[in-house]
């Protein structure tokens, strides 16, 4: 397996495992569009894997104090890492969002597309 294959794999477990959160609504790629990971055929928004860290980009609905979301988010992501350690950006709060009518690509059972 090559490095690229296992930044992959690493970003999409990651990325899995984090739209599944009840408080992310979905996964950003940041203002300039850098948090995101080559794959063949395209590229895993929202999540970078780097030699020493993981970045993760992520929407949340509005409700918590965000230090305790991204605290959480990180505790139930971290052990996916392989020991990096995991920075994790909430680049948008939204309210209000009724999951049959979202954009965001989420279903109804809460699931979205990674690629």
């Amino acid at each position: 397996m090559t490095g690229g294959d296992e930044r992959e794999e690493l970003a999409r477990a990651v990325a899995e495992a984090a739209v599944r959160l009840p408080e992310v609504v979905e996964l950003s790629s940041g203002s300039f569009g850098t948090l995101s990971t080559p794959m063949r055929g395209g590229r895993i928004r929202g999540v970078v894997v780097r030699d020493d860290h993981v970045e993760v980009g992520v929407v949340v609905e509005y409700g918590r104090p965000l230090p305790e979301i991204a605290a959480g988010i990180r505790r139930e992501l971290a052990p996916l890492t392989g020991g990096r350690a995991l920075h994790v950006s909430v680049e948008d709060v939204v309210a209000g969002i009724d999951e049959r009518t979202s954009t965001t690509g989420r279903t109804p059972t809460g699931r979205q597309d990674v690629g």
